[in-house]
């Protein structure tokens, strides 16, 4: 297949679905139903479970917070973490009784552990009452699956183990109105040792730059005022488009539309962060002060092994360029401690790069086994008890770091984009700065969705609180 004949657009795919739509309403389209989403994992499953429940809102279902309550159950699953695929066969299991209390309920598992045979084996033989199994590829066929279901007995399994085409169009219902996720590429074509992502989701494929630019279109017509552009690599945007585009072009030409404030991306890989992009970054208006640039671990051999492809003297390097085009930049990143014949040693060339570069925050995680990945079978595992001295390290490490960047920012007026209430009081509203900052002060519900000034009075390890500016 031709790196055209990946990336070709499929309306005939959509097409089809309606015709199961269709059905489906003419069916039981009066008739009151509930779903349920439980979505694990990273920002692309988020958004792909918006695009489900977008298809099942067409499809006369509401959402509901409680799974006892919904006629559709569906858990949306992810790989990269052992904790995340652990507890999704705990919840796979805990629906058998809804199952028997409710025959009619239709309970289905998607996403990036269905991509995985096994994974598939032990949900056929374990969890037999499950209705749906698909991946991440066929998200669009719901309503096909849904109508072929409510017509013949037994499961219903359909996974494409490669994604060799994009389907445009597909609708999605977002979870805020004042900001949402846009996919420019899918899939991977890195192939870090330790990573499952590019068996789940395929070879990477970008989206044609006009299909990009018309979703964002709408989205600013509707109100949204951040965009998240989504992508395993987004600095390899364009390499398999037949006319190619750099990320850097693409950013400009999204800056260019009228009515865009806030443009955020992620993730970059430091191996494909081009001068071009930091100049993009730094001259365009709406890009954010932000990058998360992942760099996993400090030491040249550790990182060779993991085959990231750059050195920890190329990742400081393109820390201090982007630090001197984009002085109040904001740098986040992951870490992974105890990747397997990691030594000591090798672990303190984690924190000079900590210590060196002052990361505003980190993700931070152990090691853990990703069957079906080169690391999995490497020799020289490192025992969970030194991962967790490891890591408590790491954190001692990281914190104040934090704090101190945040203390710095005290006194200081920045724009916030206010997102909802605090976690912890409703009273009190929180947001985001432009460089990602979260920021808790008082104000009304009705500033939820707008981006206002507010003054930073104290700083925590990781957020901020302060008042609108203005206000005493």
């Amino acid at each position: 297949m031709s790196e055209r004949e990946i990336t070709t657009v499929s309306q005939d795919e959509l097409e089809r679905q309606e015709v199961y739509i269709e059905a489906l309403n003419r069916i039981d389209g009066k008739r009151k139903k509930s779903c349920y989403i439980e979505t694990y994992g990273c920002q692309m499953n988020e958004h792909d479970s918006e695009k489900m429940e977008a298809i099942l809102e067409r499809l006369g279902y509401v959402g509901t917070e409680t799974k006892e309550d919904a006629d559709l159950i569906l858990i949306n699953t992810c790989l990269v973490r052992e904790n995340a695929e652990l507890k999704v066969y705990g919840k796979v299991g805990s629906l058998k009784h809804l199952k028997e209390n409710n025959p009619e309920i239709i309970l289905g598992i998607c996403g990036c552990m269905m991509q995985q045979e096994e994974v598939r084996k032990v949900i056929k033989e374990k969890h037999s009452f499950m209705d749906l199994i698909f991946g991440t590829h066929n998200i669009h066929k719901l309503p096909e699956y849904i109508y072929k279901h409510n017509q013949q007995s037994g499961m219903i399994v359909d996974v494409w183990e490669d994604g060799g085409r994009i389907v445009e169009g597909v609708p999605s219902k977002r979870k805020f109105d004042h900001k949402a996720l846009v996919n420019i590429t899918f899939g991977c074509n890195n192939f870090c040792t330790y990573c499952i992502v590019p068996y789940t989701r395929g070879r990477e494929k970008s989206r044609e730059v006009e299909d990009i630019l018309e979703e964002i279109r709408g989205l600013i017509s509707e109100g949204c005022k951040e965009i998240t552009l989504l992508g395993q690599n987004v600095n390899s945007y364009g390499k398999t488009l037949e006319n190619r585009i750099a990320f850097a072009d693409l950013l400009r030409e999204i800056d260019k539309l009228p009515g865009i404030e806030r443009v955020r991306f992620m993730t970059s890989h430091p191996k494909d962060l081009s001068d071009e992009l930091i100049s993009a970054m730094a001259e365009c208006d709406s890009v954010c002060e932000h990058i998360h640039l992942p760099f996993q671990a400090g030491n040249n051999r550790v990182l060779k092994t993991m085959n990231r492809k750059y050195t920890k003297e190329q990742y400081l390097e393109l820390v201090d360029k982007i630090k001197r085009a984009i002085p109040d930049i904001a740098i986040t990143t992951d870490i992974i401690v105890g990747f397997p014949g990691e030594t000591y040693e090798e672990f303190e060339d984690t924190l000079d790069v900590v210590r060196k570069v002052g990361f505003d925050a980190a993700y931070t995680y152990l090691y853990s086994i990703r069957e079906g990945t080169p690391a999995a079978e490497m020799k020289d595992q490192i025992p969970e008890d030194e991962k967790s001295r490891r890591f408590k390290e790491l954190l001692d490490t990281l914190n104040p770091i934090g704090y101190e960047k945040n203390l710095k920012m005290v006194g200081k007026v920045e724009s916030v984009l206010v997102e909802g209430t605090s976690k912890n009081n409703e009273e009190v509203l929180s947001g985001r700065t432009r460089s990602g900052k979260l920021i808790n002060f008082k104000g009304t519900a009705d500033l939820i969705g707008s981006i206002v000034d507010v003054k930073i009075e104290e700083a925590r390890t990781w957020t901020l609180n302060g008042s609108l500016a203005g206000e005493a």
